[in-house]
């Protein structure tokens, strides 16, 4: 018998466990697909009718709250709380979940759960939300699929507020889990965590200049390093870059303030120790570990010895109560610079009171100087700041008003508009950030839609027209915090019909004949609906024009809303930069432009054979941007085809560079130039797995198959905010 070291292996070592020789490393300039197989079903152990919306009507949400409140203050030995009283603790796994969200995707955040996997799980700045996430393991067993890990991590932090007596806006249900880690965020380009910040800003001195979409200032942070910029106090320094990051998280300078105040209120930070001989993250940690990581060997390892972000020390007097203490604390002390047990910076008060300091967390009867971060100084340090902190110090009710507010709104803001809630403690109210849009009250027959689809083909706007302003007013959706879309048809208003990328021209033209037909009618029809019908009804008659009677699928039941109800500036973030599927590109941009379409199909939550369909139907169409005819393959513009994927393979042809991002289909006999291409469209013959589908839709038997499937994806991205639907 070989021994087990030496001998040879029975398996194929590292198959299972290492990253080298993927197909990637071999090719690493090729397209990358695997953004698009996110999420598949196979990693999903849930039978496939489980519907999440159903369970959790089953939940006893009073119930659930109550354990948590009761969960608060029961003290496990094996990682005790702080004060006897988890509080701090889930409010912090509450905070990073949601914290993650950036507006100029609308990736992170707390809808998915994903903080129970890499990266996430193993970054600096989620150090020891490892115990948070077991010590809640007892609930999340006991209530089962009525709650989702993604749901029980926010209801987990308003409840440890409520416990320590905040009355907060309310909670919402709704957050589906994942199955596996989110590779397809752009979580920053650094090899190492805390890499220092110039990495991703392009002037080091401009702090606005933080790479898009990124939000944190370093990789593996949520917001900003508490130490200062760069490990370096500076609190005005600190304060740009706190500023741009909750920006970047749909925040003001108000809730800023109100959030930074109302998180420091309660709890604290840990750093009674040496931070170095902590061992690896939960990813890198050995196996008998069981998924914990930084595991501290010295003492207890744990109460006092705790170490995580390496500063040590609670900010007010009465860390597992809420009170306006935070503010009271900042206000009425002069501080000073000091280092931490672990070496860390941070703000100690020069002179305070003993009774004025907070106990303890885990020694009886022993108190400890209060503490602030680089970031707390900020809140008095910056001119605009200070006055938001003044006038909170002076009004705790007020304070307390907008922290409940800006809680909700940052653990709520990627779950999409309210018609997404689940549960009874959701809010009524109307919330601008929401993007409201008003329910309609009509239904339309059969007959009704019928007539409805003569007059806007009839209406004297082209099909291309018709097609392009309901893809246009559409391709705004985003899966990944559900804004945007054709409901609500805000593509009336500013900014949206001003931007380049919707052919403002065109679009008035489209959306002043479609208030015409609209005002002619016996029943209100919602614009919403008419622009999204006459894009449909267009594909429709292109599909029977190719001798394929197929209908194209119609839900009544869009909105209008005003411009009251629409927050311009949130909606800055939509603008399309480009568009694969109208061939379109603003600028040219330094990733390929079909690295660009591979993102923003994902965005919309679609598939590469989907991506593949679309791309061919949108082509023959002949709906490009500004009516190029690049990759435009067929005679019969207009009519829905499986021509794209035929000329496309047709080996007939040869393909010759001619600029940048532009090349010649040319006859390989007469050397005729046929048809002009960008990357975008050569990708589907040059790409070996859109290649696959790219012949499978040129075959003899499938030209049906295409036109069908073609029909499908189109619904799906009309119907994509149709929640009520879905």
């Amino acid at each position: 018998m070989e021994h087990p070291k030496t001998g040879k292996c029975p398996v194929m070592h590292g198959a299972n466990t290492e990253t080298q020789n993927s197909v990637m490393d071999w090719w690493p300039k090729a397209l990358n697909l695997d953004i698009l197989h996110q999420h598949d079903t196979k990693s999903n152990p849930l039978d496939s009718d489980f519907n999440y919306k159903e369970e959790f009507k089953k939940l006893d949400l009073e119930a659930l709250k109550n354990d948590l409140k009761s969960f608060m203050t029961q003290n496990q030995d094996w990682w005790p709380a702080d004060w006897g009283h988890y509080g701090g603790l889930m409010i912090r796994m509450a905070w990073h979940a949601a914290g993650t969200y950036r507006i100029a995707d609308g990736r992170g955040g707390s809808n998915t759960g994903n903080q129970r996997f890499a990266p996430l799980n193993s970054w600096p700045d989620n150090g020891n939300l490892d115990k948070a996430r077991r010590l809640l393991w007892p609930i999340k067993k006991k209530y089962g699929n009525k709650i989702s890990w993604a749901d029980l991590f926010i209801l987990a932090g308003n409840m440890a507020y409520e416990s320590m007596g905040l009355k907060t806006f309310g909670f919402a249900g709704g957050r589906e889990d994942i199955w596996h880690p989110e590779k397809d965020i752009n979580w920053g380009s650094e090899k190492e965590f805390l890499a220092p910040t110039k990495s991703r800003y392009a002037n080091d001195a401009d702090r606005t200049s933080l790479e898009n979409p990124l939000a944190a200032v370093q990789m593996g942070l949520i917001y900003v390093n508490p130490e200062g910029v760069d490990g370096k106090p500076d609190p005005l320094k600190t304060a740009h870059d706190v500023r741009m990051t909750f920006k970047r998280m749909a925040m003001n300078d108000e809730e800023t303030v109100a959030l930074t105040a109302g998180g420091h209120t309660v709890g604290k930070a840990h750093g009674n120790g040496d931070a170095s001989i902590l061992g690896p993250n939960p990813e890198g940690s050995e196996i008998h570990t069981q998924g914990f990581g930084w595991m501290n060997p010295k003492g207890k390892g744990n109460a006092e010895d705790t170490v995580t972000s390496g500063l040590e020390g609670a900010w007010t007097s009465n860390p597992t109560q809420w009170d306006n203490g935070y503010f009271d604390m900042l206000f009425n002390h002069e501080w000073e610079l000091r280092k931490s047990p672990a070496g860390a910076w941070q703000y100690e008060p020069v002179n305070i009171k003993e009774e004025d300091k907070p106990m303890d967390a885990h020694l009886a009867g022993k108190r400890q100087n209060p503490i602030m971060t680089d970031a707390d100084m900020a809140m008095i340090k910056d001119p605009e700041y200070r006055k938001v902190s003044e006038r909170f110090h002076k009004d705790p009710a007020y304070f307390t008003e907008v922290f409940a507010r800006a809680w909700f709104k940052l653990t709520h803001r990627d779950l999409g508009p309210k018609n997404r809630y689940l549960g009874a403690d959701a809010p009524q109210e109307d919330l601008i950030w929401q993007d409201p849009i008003p329910a309609v009250d009509y239904k339309l027959s059969e007959v009704e839609v019928e007539e409805l689809k003569g007059k806007l083909l009839n209406s004297g706007l082209t099909q291309a027209e018709l097609i392009n302003t309901a893809w246009d007013s559409a391709r705004t959706f985003r899966a990944s915090d559900y804004r945007g879309g054709a409901n609500g048809s805000r593509i009336r208003f500013a900014p949206q019909k001003n931007w380049e990328g919707n052919e403002p021209q065109r679009l008035e033209k489209v959306l002043n004949k479609l208030t015409e037909i609209q005002a002619g009618l016996a029943k209100k029809v919602s614009l919403a609906d008419l622009i999204v019908l006459g894009g449909s009804a267009a594909v429709e008659k292109a599909a029977h024009d190719g001798g394929y009677k197929i209908a194209v699928p119609f839900a009544a039941g869009r909105g209008d809303a005003s411009e009251a109800m629409t927050d311009a500036a949130s909606f800055e973030v939509l603008e399309p930069l480009h568009d694969g599927y109208r061939n379109w590109l603003k600028k040219e941009y330094t990733i390929q432009p079909e690295e660009l379409l591979l993102d923003k199909t994902q965005l919309m939550g679609l598939t590469a054979p989907e991506m593949t369909a679309l791309i061919g139907g949108m082509r023959v169409l002949g709906t490009n941007y500004g009516n190029t005819k690049h990759g435009v393959f067929t005679d019969k513009v207009g009519v829905l085809s499986n021509d794209f994927f035929v000329h496309l393979t047709d080996m007939n042809n040869s393909w010759k560079p001619l600029a940048e991002n532009l090349y010649n289909i040319v006859d390989r006999k007469s050397g005729q130039v046929k048809f002009t291409a960008t990357r975008v469209d050569l990708v589907f013959g040059s790409n070996s797995i859109l290649r696959a589908y790219a012949e499978m839709y040129a075959q003899d038997d499938n030209k049906e198959k295409f036109v069908k499937d073609f029909v499908n994806v189109w619904v799906k991205v009309m119907n994509a905010d149709r929640y009520d639907l879905n």
